[in-house]
């Protein structure tokens, strides 16, 4: 089931929203940052229920 998880953009420090779906079990994916639409790498990790995402920036 998807989540709406808050995390900060790596370029530009805005707080963003991704909407992330952790069903499938762990993921690596880029997605824009929709502030200043440079590409991020956002990184998805499982542990039974709970669900980390953590987002760096692409040169990083």
């Amino acid at each position: 089931m998807p989540e709406l998880v808050n995390l900060t953009c790596p370029y530009c420090g805005e707080s963003i929203e991704l909407v992330v779906d952790a069903s499938a079990g762990a993921a690596d994916y880029v997605e824009d940052c929709p502030v200043c639409c440079r590409p991020m790498q956002v990184n998805v990790y499982t542990d039974g229920d709970a669900i980390r995402v953590q987002v760096r920036s692409g040169d990083a």
